[in-house]
This record gives structure tokens, sequence and C-alpha cells, in this order.
């Protein structure tokens, strides 16, 4: 018996009949295992690694090479003053992974504690903050899509405890000057949803409406300098693509 049918309908959009037994198989990934509070997990095996604890080579400063600093436990830590950093690598659609921890010592109140961000193509934050019994602006809580939407929960560990974010993010498109597709992200803090297939409204702004301007399909993973001790571990990325229609 063979593995499907080519005797049944075709599947709208595609050139496959259901169940069709010629139709690509799915490529194999062995899946990675998960982080706890002493370790990183590992990513799975098609993930693309931008940090693994051992060097700053994939990074870069705003003037030169990244100033931030290694510190034990295979992290990367933010040095105040130095500047955000980013990825040489650009990339677009993709799941990403990014773990991060607030300062032990607690300092500071609603956005002076804690802070950072990850942006997405170097445009878009998702807010990182230490709101663990720290209450802030709703739109600027841990998780959310800076200055648009809230998180719908605040699933914060407490100071100097390892936080995951998983992000599903596809970016916008451009014909021209037109946007022909807005950005939308679903977000994953801590095994619990933030956000799902939420819509942005442009890049993201403080104290400004968002608006969106053509801008390249790709771009890096930056992470902020705001004056913090946040350490970072264990970042990765896999690229996303559309299912299979010819």
């Amino acid at each position: 018996m063979g593995l499907g049918y080519q005797d049944t309908p075709i599947i709208p959009g595609t050139n496959w009949h259901v169940h069709d037994g010629e139709r690509p198989q799915p490529k194999v990934v062995t899946p990675g295992t998960f982080s706890d509070q002493n370790a990183a997990g590992t990513p799975p095996s098609d993930a693309i690694v931008l940090f693994d604890g051992t060097s700053l080579d994939g990074w870069v400063g705003n003037d030169g090479p990244a100033k931030w600093r290694l510190v034990e436990g295979g992290a990367m830590e933010v040095v105040p003053g130095t500047g955000n950093i980013k990825t040489k690598a650009h990339f677009g659609d993709c799941q990403l992974h990014v773990e991060f921890a607030a300062p032990i010592v607690v300092k500071g109140e609603s956005q002076g504690r804690g802070n950072s961000g990850v942006f997405l193509m170097g445009l878009y934050e998702i807010q990182v903050l230490d709101c663990y019994e720290n209450p802030t602006y709703p739109d600027g809580t841990t998780g959310g899509i800076y200055g648009q939407y809230p998180p719908l929960v605040n699933a914060c560990r407490k100071p100097g405890e390892w936080n995951v974010y998983d992000i599903l993010w596809e970016g916008p498109r451009f014909k021209g000057e037109e946007l022909v597709r807005p950005a939308r992200v679903t977000v994953m803090f801590n095994g619990v949803v933030l956000h799902h297939g939420t819509v942005l409204q442009g890049p993201t702004q403080h104290r400004q409406l968002a608006e969106y301007h053509p801008h390249p399909e790709v771009g890096p993973l930056e992470l902020q300098d705001h004056g913090d001790l946040v350490r970072f571990r264990n970042v990765w990325y896999r690229p996303l693509k559309a299912y299979d229609v010819a």
C-alpha cells in the first residue's frame, strides 16, 4: 500500500491531493531541551544560535564591537552606558527564543527597574522589565508590545531568576510605499501566552503613535541598554517559511 492517495480532491490553493503521498515530507528536526534556573537548555537541531554564552562575536554595538560583558552561567550582561547591541545576522519571519534575568539587587520602581528590550528587526520592541511586584504603565509591562498592547498577564519570575521568551514573528510586507501585510506576533513568556497573533500598528515608539514606513523584510535582533544590569542567555532563532503550495 502506498503512503497516500492520488484520487482525492485537490486542496484549494495547492497542487496537492488530500492525503497526497507525493507531497514533500516534513524536515526531521531533533527537539532541544528545556532550560531551568541552573542551566540553559539546548536549541533544536535546525536553530541558528545567536548567543551560546561563549562569545559576543556575532554582535555589534552602535560604533563597533559589542561592549557588554560575558558573565557566569553562559550569560551576557548589559554594561550601562555602552549602548544597545544587535546581531550581525539579519532575519525576518522566525521562531525566536530569548532568556533574561533582571538584577537580583532590586533598585528603582516602574520603568526604572530591570529595564531592557528585545527589538525584532531592530524596530519592534517586546518589553523587558522587572515587573515582579512592580506595577508600571500597562503597555510598558514585561512582555508588552511597547506603547501598543499590554501583555494578557504578568508572568514575571522573581528578580535574579531566569525568564523565557518564545516568540513567533511575522514581519510586515511592503509593495513600494504600500503596506500589504502588517507585522504579527505571538509571544509566550515562561510558558504563558501574552499575545496571540497580535497585529502591530507599526514600529514601537516612546510617547508617540506607531506608524509604518517601508523597510527591508529582514533586520537584526537588538537588545537594549537601558542602564540596568539585565542578563541574557540562550538566544536562538529558526527561520519560518510558508507551507508548500506547489
